[in-house]
């Protein structure tokens, strides 16, 4: 699979929010809401929603991989 320079972003996205849900699951810290205001704070807002983004983004990363593995084996 040939990474693009947005699968590398939205990777990063992915990693960052799932440290960020694992910091408030064990130890309820919010890091993206300490970093940037709060969780009301514009700047906070916008991170969360590029992190869902990204999210939403990763899935179309299941259908190039499963279409990668069908053209090695042919």
């Amino acid at each position: 699979m040939r990474t693009r320079p947005l699968d590398f972003i939205a990777l990063l996205l992915i990693i960052i929010g799932a440290i960020n849900w694992g910091l408030i699951g064990f130890f309820q810290f919010d890091l993206v809401a300490t970093l940037f205001g709060g969780m009301d704070s514009w700047l906070s807002r916008i991170i969360y929603a590029l992190v869902g983004l990204a999210g939403l983004y990763g899935l179309s990363l299941f259908g190039r991989i499963d279409n990668e593995s069908v053209r090695r084996t042919e």
